[in-house]
C-alpha cells in the first residue's frame, strides 16, 4: 500500500503538469501584433482607435486570443506598470511613429520593450499629451527636435510619468 501513494502522487503531479501546459498553450508563444480596424476599441474606456491620433497600443496576455488595444501608449504603460491585477504578458506593441502618420496611424507595431519613447512633448494623442513611440532613436530624436520631450527606453518609464488623471478632460474630439 505504501508503494502505492508514492506512484499515485507521481502520476497526479504528471497529469497536473500536462494539463496545466496544456492551458497555457491556448496561443502562440509570442503573439503577433493586431492591426486596428474601424471597429478597434480600447479596452479602458471603450473609444474608437481609428477616430483619434497619436500612437497606439496593444497587449496579449497569456490565455487570452485578442489583445488588450489602447487608444494611447500612457494608458498602456499606466496599465502594464500599475496593474489591477498581475497577468502573464506575451506580447507589448506599439506604433512606430516614425514610419506611420500621427494624425491617422495605421500599421508599423513594433516590441514595445525594445521601442524608444519620447515623453513631455507638443504633440497630443487621443487623451491629450501621450508618449511618442519609435523604432529607431535617430527618429525619436528627430522628433524631440521638432517637438520637444526627451527620449527614454521601455525601462525609463516609470508609474508617475502615466498617471491617468481624467483623460476625457483633455480630449479635444469628444
Amino acid at each position: 500500500m505504501t508503494s502505492i501513494r508514492p506512484t499515485l502522487i507521481l502520476v497526479a503531479l504528471t497529469a497536473t503538469t500536462l494539463l496545466a501546459a496544456c492551458g497555457q498553450s491556448s496561443g502562440p508563444a509570442t503573439a503577433a501584433p493586431q492591426e486596428i480596424t474601424r471597429d478597434t476599441s480600447c479596452s479602458l474606456d471603450g473609444m474608437l482607435l481609428a477616430d483619434y491620433p497619436g500612437p497606439k497600443a496593444q497587449i496579449f496576455y497569456a490565455g487570452q486570443a485578442e489583445p488588450d488595444f489602447f487608444c494611447d501608449t500612457v494608458e498602456m504603460f499606466h496599465v502594464y506598470l500599475t496593474p489591477e491585477q498581475v497577468r502573464d504578458v506575451r506580447g507589448i506593441f506599439v506604433q512606430d511613429m516614425g514610419k506611420t502618420a500621427w494624425d491617422e496611424p495605421h500599421g508599423h507595431w513594433i516590441d514595445a520593450k525594445s521601442a524608444y519613447y519620447v515623453y513631455g512633448s507638443k504633440r497630443e494623442g487621443s487623451m491629450g499629451p501621450t508618449i511618442a513611440s519609435f523604432a529607431l532613436e535617430q527618429d525619436a530624436a528627430k522628433f524631440v527636435g521638432e517637438y520637444g520631450g526627451k527620449v527614454y527606453r521601455f525601462a525609463d518609464i516609470q508609474p508617475d510619468m502615466v498617471v491617468l488623471n481624467g483623460g476625457v478632460l483633455n480630449d479635444s474630439h469628444m
